[in-house]
């Protein structure tokens, strides 16, 4: 459990009022990453959202062959700072991993129960809406960065 307190500082829980903020607040934990430390792999079970206090993470997104089953590559998208959330495939059926975080630096983040989430939502949907319409921003805003990437990348 986390204070809520802690929740209220950022923008993206800003939407919720005191009663589900303590709700969220009671399924979630502090965590602690030293450099290099794994927060998840990409296709493992999505069973946590993770929002970012301090430091950075890297994001990966990890490409595999069902032909070769040696065949792996990392492809870095971007590093998260705090503000950020990340692993929202806790909140997306299948509810599967879809890509990998390291940190890169020391860091800190909120770690939130995503099978309890998920229970809170099915129970207040003024919560689950306000959580989809938030995750689908981020979202949308994690896209525009990869397509900045792309142009990036793209050779004339």
């Amino acid at each position: 459990m986390i204070s809520p307190e802690i929740l209220r500082r950022f923008p993206f829980f800003s939407f919720m009022n005191d009663a589900q903020l303590k709700a969220v607040a009671m399924i979630a934990e502090e965590k602690n990453y030293k450099i290099g430390d794994g927060v998840f792999d990409a296709g493992a079970p999505a069973d946590a959202l993770y929002f970012l206090i301090d430091g950075s993470v890297a994001y990966y997104y990890i490409v595999t062959s069902e032909h070769d089953p040696y065949y792996k590559r990392e492809y870095y998208i971007s590093d998260l700072n705090p503000g950020d959330i990340f692993g929202i495939s806790a909140l997306i059926e299948p509810y599967i991993y879809t890509a990998a975080v390291r940190a890169d630096k020391l860091c800190k983040a909120i770690k939130i129960n995503a099978s309890a989430l998920r229970t809170l939502c099915d129970a207040d949907t003024k919560l689950s809406n306000g959580l989809m319409y938030a995750l689908a921003k981020a979202a949308m805003e994690r896209l525009q960065l990869t397509r900045v990437q792309l142009i990036a990348a793209a050779k004339p």
